[in-house]
């Protein structure tokens, strides 16, 4: 069971993404509700550590046995989304990602995995370009240039 709830407020998600680097590019993907790139990840479910978590996520969403480098951020997102344009309060945990023992490079630049029956498209997106991407959380096209050493709390209020 996903760590989500909604209220009459709004709604609140508990997730875990992975920053997945190489080259000067960042791996996000897009699929057909959503407008805008993001990175692989997903929600926590109850009683699941965040670690397990994300790498959880990007077996399911990218067939490959990742692992942890580090935790980036910790994101306090406050946001509207969806047709409803509910409130969102967003907890997300942001860990680096390591895929040298694994074959994603070889999918090339821009490609698609389908995930039950959900189709996502990924694309290597060069840091130089998140800045004029739509891309969400905005604070990762800045920081992305500088990543921490050490877990950092990071606050985005967009309404």
């Amino acid at each position: 069971m996903d760590v989500t709830f909604k209220t009459p407020e709004g709604c609140f998600n508990y997730r875990a993404c992975a920053v997945i680097i190489n080259e000067g590019k960042i791996l996000a993907m897009i699929d057909d509700p959503s407008s805008h790139y993001y990175l692989p990840g997903g929600r926590v479910n109850l009683h699941e550590r965040i670690e397990d978590a994300v790498l959880r996520e990007v077996k399911e969403e990218l067939y490959i046995n990742a692992k942890i480098v580090r935790p980036l951020w910790v994101n306090q997102g406050f946001f509207i989304a969806g047709k409803e344009n509910e409130k969102y309060h967003e907890i997300c945990v942001y860990f680096l990602v390591d895929i040298s023992d694994t074959d994603l490079l070889s999918h090339g630049e821009e490609f698609e995995i389908t995930e039950g029956p959900q189709r996502h498209t990924f694309k290597w997106i060069p840091f130089e370009e998140l800045k004029d991407t739509y891309f969400f959380p905005l604070f990762i096209k800045k920081k992305i240039f500088n990543l921490p050493k050490h877990l950092t709390l990071h606050t985005e209020i967009e309404y």
